[in-house]
């Protein structure tokens, strides 16, 4: 068996195509606070994202640029929610609100007692952030 430079990231983790990979990774970093991991990696045309990782809230998150001419085709997303679980989700539902994403589900406390809502980020992808109720 070869061996790997990489240590395994533990669950599962996202890995998104981006309309615009370069203002995506800005914007995560202003809306959910989004560190970048190790180098941005561009493809020789030196504009379009290959690939990049992000950490948000201790997770990884990967995202590039569509790529048509590899069978990678932008499309608006459907079906997936980006859930951020988080001690303080008041905090983190200003922030994204403050940086741009579109309020698709007010936060309130949902019916099993944590605070949950969700937005729409000006990329097409949806977030759910979710945590304990204010005061607890």
């Amino acid at each position: 068996m070869a061996e790997t430079t990489q240590t395994a990231m533990p669950g599962v983790v996202p890995y998104i195509m981006s309309s615009d990979a370069s203002a995506a990774i800005d914007f995560y970093a202003r809306a959910f606070d989004a560190r970048t991991v190790g180098d941005i990696m561009r493809m020789d045309d030196g504009k379009r994202v290959m690939h990049c990782q992000l950490e948000i809230n201790g997770g990884a998150f990967m995202l590039g640029d569509a790529m048509p001419e590899y069978g990678h085709g932008w499309q608006t997303p459907q079906g997936t929610t980006l859930t951020l679980a988080v001690a303080d989700p008041r905090r983190w539902w200003d922030r994204a609100v403050e940086a741009g994403c579109e309020v698709t589900m007010p936060l309130e406390v949902a019916f099993w007692g944590d605070l949950y809502g969700q937005v729409k980020d000006p990329f097409g992808h949806a977030w759910a952030i979710v945590g304990p109720p204010d005061g607890k």
